[in-house]
Formats: C-alpha cells, sequence, structure tokens
C-alpha cells in the first residue's frame, strides 16, 4: 500500500499536531473507513519550525518517494507572529518560504501541501490557537478572566497554558471537532488521502 507522509511541529508520538491530526482522520474515516486510516500514515515530527525549512530533514522521506512508497506529502506548520520571526513568522512568510523551499530545494511541489495552524480570524499563533479558536465565548471568557487574574509566571506562554487550562477546567469536553475552524484542514486531509 501506497502510504502518505504528515510533517508536522513537535514530535512524531505525542504533540497536539499529532493528536489533532489523527482525531479528524479518524472523524473522517465515517466518510469512508478503507479511505481515512492513520496506518496509511507516515507522520514526521519535525521538532521545531525551523527544522522544515533543513534539506538535511529530509533525506528519509525523498528517499521514500524516489522509491514510490509515499504518495502525497501535507505539511502542517504555525503561523507564529511575524513580530517573533521576520522570516518564517506568520500566515504569509509561512506559505512563502514553504513554497520556495518545496519547489526550489526539495522539489516536491507537485505532490507536497501547505496547512498553517493559527487563529483563522488573527492568522497568527499555533495549533493551540487553532484549537481555542473552537471554543464557545463562555469557555473563552472564564479561561482568559482566569488567567488576568492569576499571578501565572509564564503569561508570555498563553498558548501552552490556555491549552492546559481548558484541557484541566473541561477534562470531559473534548474540542469540537465539527466546528467550521477545523473544515479547511479536513479538506487538506481528504486531498491527502485521494
Amino acid at each position: 500500500m501506497v502510504k502518505v507522509a504528515i510533517l508536522h511541529e513537535g514530535n512524531a508520538g505525542k504533540s497536539d499536531d499529532n493528536w489533532l491530526l489523527k482525531a479528524l482522520t479518524e472523524n473522517l474515516s465515517i466518510e469512508d473507513p478503507e479511505r481515512f486510516t492513520w496506518n496509511r500514515v507516515d507522520c514526521y515530527g519535525m521538532g521545531g519550525k525551523s527544522n522544515f525549512f533543513k534539506q538535511e530533514k529530509y533525506k528519509d522521506l525523498l528517499q521514500s518517494i524516489e522509491t514510490d512508497q509515499i504518495s502525497k506529502v501535507l505539511f502542517v506548520m504555525d503561523a507564529d507572529h511575524q513580530d517573533n520571526d521576520h522570516i518564517y513568522g506568520g500566515c504569509n512568510n509561512t506559505s512563502t518560504s514553504w513554497k520556495a523551499f518545496v519547489t526550489n530545494t526539495l522539489q516536491i511541489d507537485t505532490i507536497s501541501d501547505l496547512y498553517i495552524t493559527c487563529d483563522p480570524n488573527t492568522k497568527t499563533g499555533y495549533i493551540e490557537s487553532l484549537l481555542l479558536s473552537t471554543l464557545d465565548s463562555d469557555k473563552k471568557k472564564c479561561i482568559e478572566t482566569f488567567l488576568d487574574c492569576s499571578d501565572f509566571k509564564a503569561k508570555g506562554n498563553a498558548k501552552a497554558i490556555m491549552n492546559q487550562i481548558y484541557k484541566t477546567a473541561y477534562p470531559s469536553t473534548p474540542f469540537d471537532l465539527q466546528h467550521a475552524h477545523f473544515d479547511e484542514l479536513k479538506q487538506k486531509l481528504r486531498e491527502l488521502f485521494s
């Protein structure tokens, strides 16, 4: 069976990116259980965003593509913030840098696609920003109020803190995978598995 590859931030075994991609694939398996199966995926945890732009990180993937073991590739990267990274930060910089890299360096643009994780309203942030953007306004307000009145020392790392607070405060309420903010990523997964 020819596989597909998904490259995402974090590690391939345990990360919010990996969890979300698996959960959405399982969700899509309702449409076609034979097509949407995680055992068709070679998952590559790339660590930090800068690793996506290092040619040496792609030796195994390129070999699998050349030997027809991998037919398509989906890159999943955080938008981050342009203020923090003028080269790769923000949706536009991420997209432009990725397109140049897969076209000119890796030369796999014809079988590759990109999904940028962020808050769809602001086009900035991370996987956590996407997840938190799907919460109803009461849950968001509760978390934000708690952060405002707390003495958390790491408020600058709001993405991880807000996500952890959500998981702690609402352990029996998983993220709503039917939320419209996941539609684009689900469509990219449909195309990857087609």
